[in-house]
């Protein structure tokens, strides 16, 4: 804006401001006459009085009013200019600064038609907008999972849940038209197992709905004295199976606070994963130990697992192979509800292939902080 009014009141009026010049005192004149301007006759002499100063032209800035006026209207038109130049280049910079914007709010109008799969990839230097799209990005991502892994969880719980419904259905059509009843007492063993494996299936979703909602006032467990006395539970089924099954606790602190019924749940369910996916002659460690977090280990022998498909195995109903006709190895629950207690207790579960074939699952969980400590 200065720049403007300089160059305007610099270059384009004409100025002329003029001066008043008085007539030569030649000593026979009056000194006293009366000033003159150039182009005027002097009141004492015939002749015009010479002087150096410029004609007048037209237009130009001759008083301080010609000037202010030249000022103010250098300097509205300099205002206007100003703002018009503004006003285009704000545009153009609008645009250019929410383009990412607008590219987002397709992104979010296609995910709300349900197009999950749409991706915004933005480019550029990595600015707040940019970190917005890719924070976008990532949030469709774990949407398209977590509705991918529901639909998963319905399809497999209707297909757990109508096989063991299909088979009594069987059964009894057969028992119906056999008057003699020896159908019946021949299939009631299999009506009993299957009705068994109903319950089973059904109070282990209602674990894990449990799990999910816990509900628990905080104190403290020593989960390795508890894992210790949930081991000995399983010993004799494993001697059975013809498995070894075997404990190793530090005696180092290792409470945390926590639900001792869930907890227990959680070893429990470890375990009866370790001693199910297992293979003739094989072992099960459990190991408990302090490090930053207290750490449970579960590890097993068993078939190879790819590593691509371990982290599903938390997911419900998830089997790494199709379940075949008289297979008892579970319902793929447990890992889940593990999972669950484990986040209840703001701790994690992961799991890990091992080279030679089994899994080893970790569970950590944040340490016990006494009321000392606490404070």
């Amino acid at each position: 804006m200065v720049a403007v009014i300089y160059a305007g009141i610099r270059y384009i009026p004409t100025y002329d401001l003029t001066r008043t010049v008085s007539a030569p005192a030649d000593g026979s004149g009056d000194s006293s006459a009366p000033p003159v301007r150039p182009g005027q006759q002097s009141r004492t002499q015939g002749e015009p009085v010479k002087s150096d100063a410029r004609p007048v032209s037209e237009g130009g800035v001759r008083t301080k009013e010609d000037v202010w006026a030249t000022v103010l209207a250098v300097s509205v038109g300099g205002m206007l200019l100003v703002m018009a130049a503004g006003l285009i280049a704000c545009w153009f910079l609008t645009r250019r600064l929410l383009a990412p914007l607008q590219t987002i709010s397709q992104a979010a109008a296609k995910a709300e038609a349900g197009e999950l799969h749409h991706r915004i990839h933005a480019d550029g230097r990595d600015d707040e907008l940019k970190q917005l799209a890719d924070t976008f990005d990532g949030m469709l991502a774990r949407i398209e999972e977590s509705l991918a892994a529901h639909r998963r969880f319905a399809a497999n719980a209707s297909h757990e849940l109508l096989t063991p419904l299909a088979t009594t259905r069987a059964i009894l059509q057969v028992t119906a038209t056999d008057s003699s009843g020896k159908e019946l007492a021949e299939l009631a063993p299999v009506l009993r197992e299957t009705n068994e494996r109903n319950i089973t299936i059904v109070n282990a979703l209602l674990d894990l709905a449990s799990a999910d909602h816990a509900q628990f006032d905080p104190e403290p467990v020593d989960l390795a004295a508890l894992a210790a006395r949930t081991a000995a539970e399983r010993t004799s089924r494993a001697e059975s199976e013809g498995l070894q099954l075997t404990v190793e606790a530090e005696e180092v602190d290792c409470a945390v606070s926590g639900s001792s019924t869930l907890l227990r749940q959680l070893v429990l369910n470890l375990l009866d994963n370790a001693l199910n996916h297992n293979m003739p002659g094989g072992s099960v460690h459990l190991a408990v130990h302090r490090d930053d977090a207290v750490v449970l280990d579960v590890v097993n022998n068993g078939t190879p697992v790819d590593e691509e498909l371990v982290d599903r195995l938390f997911e419900p109903f998830y089997r790494p192979r199709t379940r075949l006709a008289g297979d008892r190895s579970g319902h793929g629950l447990g890992l889940a509800i593990v999972r669950s207690i484990a986040a209840a207790h703001h701790g994690t579960a992961t799991a890990v292939a091992n080279p030679g074939g089994g899994l080893t699952v970790r569970v950590g969980l944040p340490p016990h902080k006494g009321e000392s400590e606490g404070r």
